[in-house]
């Protein structure tokens, strides 16, 4: 049996084919442009060519419709038969305060989540249209939704409450949400498996650092607090979005320039962060320019670390004691000098970042730990796996033995856990660069 996931934006669908029986990723692949005058696909099989092209998809479900062609495709493809899918799980933004754990999709359920649109208008009807879409060309097969809220349901009422009108809350669910809830449960979980500890003895600050940003208080195994708010625009400085600011900048601009309020919506999700302060958005791309001499690129750089540095010493003192602060998410994964400048100066905390292990990170077919042996806080670097957290919580549902994962046991919390696909592409990884051993994260040998 296999399980696919979908992840659909506004114009792209993500897609992951997983072989449940041989814990196995299958496939991957994305469309994107969907809706403008041409798309894209490009589709990877393991142990195949990837394939690439363009076609026309005016909507999901033309993009969805090829995704399940090129599945049981003779050349490309990685199952003979549909029927071989035994599930479908859908990453969802937003499950407001009606889903706090994932669910399998009925009628009754796309008409609740269509109620949430307006707490997340940029993303919620792309996920609704891959639902709907999937579900008319799968109409036998269980199909699930997994929001990307539900992990910080955990927290208490004094992290998502907003000083603001009560009534706010009653009438409009003004509170605290938080995003990346995937992410952050497969970090958190692991971290415990890399400690040698129970989830429910852990603590740790999960860092997921892409485009988009995020941080995670993690105390005893569970959500107690997160940057982002009622939208992914809170929290840390991002690409475009600028993360914490006063609040009162917004009529102050508002009524020195004559912008309206969805004009300032878009300044602050998509033409701010990085890309408001130097010009660019992509971290890379920051970096290098600032290694030329860019001060703005420098400014963004030292601006994003502070912002980041801050959240981990507010967490610290919410949690009392910290087991391990996590890097994750591409920036997190890869970025060596965000990963330096967000933990330097911390020793008084009891983090203390080795810089040659640091460097030495740069693979996301591993689990390494980049702190110093005297650290008292581990430092590890985890590649994020929100797939495979899609997949589990899909075939759980599908099999009736899924609940919230306080009560749950996922596959990758047990110490022998190997990534198959992972593995594969270590292997290759340690050809170019075999320094990589010494740094490899391991769950320590139980007595």
């Amino acid at each position: 049996m296999v399980i696919l996931t979908l992840n659909c934006g506004s114009s792209s669908a993500k897609y992951q084919v997983y072989d449940w029986d041989n814990k196995d990723v299958l496939s991957v692949g994305v469309v994107e442009r969907i809706g403008l005058e041409y798309s894209t696909i490009e589709h990877k099989t393991t142990g195949k060519e990837t394939y690439e092209a363009k076609f026309s998809s005016p909507t999901h479900k033309e993009a969805i419709e090829l995704v399940l062609k090129m599945l049981v495709d003779e050349k490309y493809g990685c199952i003979k038969s549909l029927s071989e899918i035994g599930a479908v799980g859908h990453r969802v933004l937003h499950g407001g305060e009606m889903f706090k754990k994932s669910t399998l999709v009925t009628d009754e359920v796309v008409e609740d989540l269509k109620k949430i649109i307006p707490l997340g208008p940029l993303h919620m009807p792309a996920n609704i249209m891959g639902i709907e879409a999937a579900r008319k060309l799968m109409p036998d097969v269980p199909h699930a939704i997994i929001m990307d809220t539900a992990w910080h349901q955990t927290m208490p009422e004094e992290s998502f409450m907003y000083a603001l009108p009560y009534e706010w809350y009653e009438k409009y669910n003004v509170r605290r949400y938080g995003f990346h809830g995937t992410s952050h449960l497969y970090c958190a979980k692991r971290a415990a498996v890399l400690l040698g500890k129970e989830n429910k003895d852990t603590n740790v600050i999960v860092l997921h650092i892409g485009n988009g940003a995020s941080a995670c208080a993690v105390k005893n195994g569970v959500c107690i607090d997160t940057s982002m708010g009622l939208t992914p625009l809170e929290g840390l400085v991002m690409g475009t979005r600028s993360g914490d600011i006063d609040p009162a900048i917004v009529p102050y601009i508002c009524n020195n320039t004559g912008l309206t309020v969805q004009e300032m919506d878009t300044y602050l999700n998509k033409k701010s962060g990085l890309l408001g302060i130097c010009g660019k958005s992509d971290r890379r791309d920051v970096h290098e320019a600032a290694l030329k001499g860019d001060k703005k690129a420098d400014l963004g750089i030292k601006m994003e670390c502070h912002r980041i540095k801050k959240y981990i010493g507010a967490y610290a003192a919410l949690l009392g004691r910290v087991d391990a602060i996590v890097f994750t998410a591409g920036v997190g994964e890869m970025g060596d000098h965000i990963r330096y400048y967000s933990t330097e100066g911390l020793e008084g905390l009891g983090i203390e970042l080795d810089e040659e292990k640091n460097l030495m990170s740069h693979t996301r077919n591993a689990e390494t730990v980049i702190s110093k042996d005297s650290s008292k806080v581990k430092i590890f670097v985890i590649p994020t796996d929100e797939e495979l957290v899609m997949t589990e919580d899909a075939y759980a549902l599908m099999q009736g033995t899924y609940d919230v994962h306080t009560n749950f046991h996922y596959t990758f919390e047990d110490p022998e856990y190997v990534n198959k696909a992972r593995a594969r592409g270590l292997k290759e990884n340690l050809k170019k660069h075999p320094e990589l051993e010494k740094i490899i994260a391991v769950p320590p040998k139980k007595n």
